[in-house]
């Protein structure tokens, strides 16, 4: 995974610097979401892989499943990555360009899993919390997962915030170990 996140870094962070030059930060971040979905398919991933394939039937292929979201510099930026047998890293290249994104744009993407589904008062109120926290706008993605029996696990960036009864619980046994 560090390895691919090494070698994903500078394109992520060229495409970031065009984008941003270019006042299309939005633009390319949606059009690296569809790259990416694409990339990680699984046929997708065999084609990648395929010897018997040229670069150019490569990327007519990459480039149709893409659809017509691709402007010039963007199928530039397929090509470069096909001649240099980066096509697969693109889901990390996406990662990395999004935590750019929401660097420049002073937001910070969170994870929220439950125990049960929140209300529209309640995610509000979470939000502000963590807002008031890290200091920078928070998107937050809200799933539930009943095996944390109640409560929440936050996850923004490396930091986990995990105020569940099963993280509780977690840490209690590892207490009573030692």
């Amino acid at each position: 995974m560090a390895e691919t996140a090494t070698i994903a870094r500078p394109y992520a962070e060229a495409a970031f610097a065009f984008a941003d030059a270019g006042g299309m930060l939005a633009k390319w971040a949606q059009a690296l979401e569809v790259m990416a979905s694409v990339a990680a398919h699984p046929e997708m991933r065999a084609a990648i892989g395929n010897p018997g394939l040229s670069d150019e039937q490569l990327y007519g292929l990459f480039a149709a499943l893409c659809g017509d979201g691709l402007d010039k510099e963007m199928q530039n930026f397929v090509r470069t990555l096909i001649e240099n047998g980066r096509l697969a890293a693109v889901p990390e290249i996406r990662d990395i360009f999004l935590t750019l994104k929401n660097d420049r744009e002073g937001m910070v993407d969170a994870v929220v899993q439950s125990a049960f589904p929140l209300d529209g008062a309640q995610t509000a109120a979470l939000v502000a919390d963590l807002e008031r926290r890290f200091k920078r706008k928070v998107k937050a993605q809200v799933t539930v997962d009943q095996e944390l029996i109640g409560g929440v696990r936050v996850q923004v960036g490396d930091e986990v915030i995990d105020s569940s009864v099963r993280g509780q619980l977690a840490t209690m046994a590892t207490a009573l170990r030692n």
